[in-house]
């Protein structure tokens, strides 16, 4: 097998085996909660994880990106100066988010009529300081094209959270708040420890402040950084505005539906952590077209992957809804059919953005996802208005729709993208595998 033979198959298994475990212990603690906790409570933990995700993200997308793509390609001397310059970065940003995090916890309180949010927000100050290390030792990993660590760290925090939730289900205890954020420090901790000790044989930290580093690693990242800002705001402001225009029960059956279409979102985000890296070399050894073909090849065989299971879970809605979630959430089944729709366009979105950062265009990134966030944001108000929970759906379908026009024009004037060829890729998926896979055992 080829060294580039052996590093598709090896990342592949643990990133995809990464999103699958992630994706059973996240909706195996959605399962339980959802009938642990009544409607207004669910609602209030779907509306604080919605917020603390936005700062994670806003965080992250400043070190991750940056991170990676130097340490792709920079010399091995480079490296210490390189990991310490973002520690460094990401202690400032970790006591912003913490300031954030107090600064909004009584607005968002008294905009949601959830007193209860004021203590888990409080609380979750702890955590963001172990995810901050969390994602460096990371990023170190998978620069150097290992997914191990990534995917050990990622078990434990996740399945030491969902063990929590399934013991007290199991014990009949009632379900806290704040315990769950106490739940999710000890997952992360222990998630810290593991990815520390698989990324750090691959550098000595330099604990000289290298100011050339820092600068240089920040004016590429602020980029990310806006960008994974607009993203997640695109993707989780249709919850928040229901929470505040109607009521956290209104957000939380959407977020019924939002939960459900994770499931069908393992091969996205799986390829997506694979295709950055690896771009971010292409880029610098074979040039545009070798990332042009990368980009229309993981789209292709993204869709041929998502089509089958967005046909199959719209066809059985109701039944779907009504097993994951009860018949108390009946109401999300007209939501989950429009939320489907635009699931069709998040591999050309998510594939999207890592190849203009991966090719250092992070700016142009940056504007496009910002427009595409500030469209949503419009849609939202204007559509949650005038037709209440199903307005939050047709919103950020019609926004997802805008930003793939926009997006597809971009790659095209950059790259030369076919948009056909995506689709003609996602047809020879099949065959492909059949020969190559199934073919061969019979």
């Amino acid at each position: 097998m080829s060294a580039k033979a052996g590093y598709w198959m090896s990342s592949a298994f643990y990133t995809i085996l990464q999103n699958v475990t992630g994706v059973a212990f996240t909706f195996g603690g959605f399962y339980l909660l959802v009938r642990m906790l009544d409607k207004h409570q669910f609602g209030v933990w779907a509306l604080f994880m919605s917020t603390v995700t936005i700062l994670e993200f806003m965080r992250g997308g400043l070190i991750q990106n940056a991170l990676i793509k130097y340490l792709s390609f920079e010399t091995p001397e480079e490296h210490s100066r390189i990991i310490s310059s973002s520690l460094i970065i990401n202690g400032a940003l970790t006591a912003v988010c913490i300031a954030l995090n107090f600064g909004m916890a009584s607005l968002l309180t008294q905009l949601w009529q959830a007193p209860e949010l004021l203590q888990i927000f409080h609380l979750y100050s702890l955590v963001f300081v172990i995810s901050g290390f969390l994602t460096v030792f990371n990023s170190i990993e998978q620069a150097n094209l290992e997914f191990k660590g990534v995917f050990a760290g990622a078990f434990a925090r996740q399945g030491i959270f969902f063990l929590y939730i399934l013991v007290c289900f199991g014990l009949g205890k009632e379900i806290i708040l704040t315990n769950l954020v106490y739940a999710q420090f000890a997952s992360f901790f222990i998630s810290a420890i593991i990815a520390y000790l698989y990324s750090s044989r691959y550098y000595k930290l330099d604990f000289r402040v290298d100011r050339q580093w820092i600068r240089k690693l920040f004016n590429y990242g602020k980029y990310a950084f806006g960008t994974s800002l607009s993203s997640i705001l695109s993707s989780t402001i249709d919850q928040m505005m229901l929470g505040a225009i109607l009521s956290p029960v209104a957000s939380g059956a959407f977020n019924i539906a939002v939960r459900i279409t994770n499931l069908i979102d393992i091969p996205t985000n799986a390829i997506a952590v694979i295709v950055f890296p690896q771009s971010a070399k292409r880029i610098e050894t074979d040039g545009k077209p070798a990332v042009k073909y990368l980009y229309e090849k993981s789209v292709g065989v993204l869709m041929a992957i998502l089509i089958p299971a967005v046909v199959v879970l719209f066809i059985f809605a109701d039944l779907v809804v009504e097993l994951i979630a009860g018949e108390r959430y009946q109401d999300a089944v007209p939501l989950l059919k429009v939320v489907l729709l635009y699931c069709l366009l998040m591999p050309y979105a998510r594939q999207f953005g890592n190849i203009l950062d991966s090719i250092g265009k992070p700016k142009l990134n940056f504007y496009i996802v910002l427009t595409t966030a500030i469209i949503n944001i419009a849609m939202n108000y204007m559509f949650i208005s005038s037709l209440g929970v199903m307005g939050a759906a047709y919103a950020t379908l019609c926004s997802s729709v805008i930003g793939f026009v926009i997006s597809q024009y971009i790659l095209k004037r950059e790259l030369n993208v076919q948009t056909a060829n995506t689709l003609k890729y996602a047809l020879a998926f099949y065959p492909e595998f059949y020969n190559r896979y199934v073919r061969p055992r019979f």
